[in-house]
């Protein structure tokens, strides 16, 4: 993910750069793109997700259940719709419905008898964002911008309530939460369409695992709380 993240931006820097060289007078494209009240369009892009943990207990030496919950991530893909709602030259307001899938391989580590257990957990998500969209003056054919804003998903794979636990490789996750999104990316004006590749951070309010049976599962004694955070590069076209 970190070759591919470092790959985008050298692209976006490369691409930044040469349409300043060579196009100081540019002939511009799609002219009155930016000027349409309402816009649509659609992306395809990669996704990583991750659980940031808290623990009751950071010292390992307390007897008291003192486990350990470690995430291996994977690429996952995103496909989703764009409408775009446009409020004057900079601002826009942006609705981006996808589908997420991604797989997360979750290890579980009890210290106190040295047990381990490896659950994998395929999540296939429907996110919905709302984002603020602000943009630059538009540079001949490219224009940067910053997009922020909250997001609610809906966990199509969820087994909240399944009554096993981890020692029988079930883990449970929320069926909804909600996230904050930020990220940064430039849109390239091309002669029939408008391309931007684009990447955001987001960063879940709520709990994603339920630990309704944590007292019962020897795995989740010393776990507080798991929120899921992930990256997404996406590829729209307009």
């Amino acid at each position: 993910m970190k070759t591919l993240l470092f790959s985008l931006l050298l692209t976006i820097s490369g691409l930044t750069t040469l349409e300043a060289q060579i196009n100081e007078n540019p002939i511009l494209n799609l002219e009155n793109e930016d000027k349409k009240r309402l816009n649509w369009g659609y992306y395809l892009g990669f996704n990583q997700y991750d659980f940031k943990v808290d623990y009751k207990y950071h010292d390992y030496s307390t007897w008291y259940m003192a486990d350990q919950m470690l995430t291996s991530k994977s690429l996952g893909f995103n496909v989703g719709l764009i409408g775009e709602l446009r409020l004057n030259d900079y601002l826009d307001v942006r609705l981006e419905p996808g589908l997420y899938y991604n797989q997360r391989d979750v290890g579980f580590k009890n210290l106190l008898d040295n047990s381990s257990k490896i659950v994998p957990v395929k999540s296939t998500y429907i996110h919905i964002p709302l984002l603020l969209k602000v943009s630059t003056k538009r540079l001949g054919n490219i224009k940067p911008y910053v997009v922020g804003g909250v997001a609610t998903s809906f966990n199509l794979s969820s087994n909240n309530g399944n009554t096993q636990n981890i020692t029988n490789g079930v883990l449970s996750m929320r069926k909804s939460n909600y996230y904050w999104e930020v990220g940064f990316g430039i849109d390239f004006y091309l002669r029939y369409f408008k391309f931007s590749p684009s990447i955001r951070g987001s960063f879940a309010f709520q709990d994603e695992i339920t630990l309704d049976k944590a007292g019962d599962d020897p795995f989740l004694g010393n776990v507080k709380a798991t929120y899921s955070r992930a990256i997404f590069v996406n590829f729209t076209f307009e």
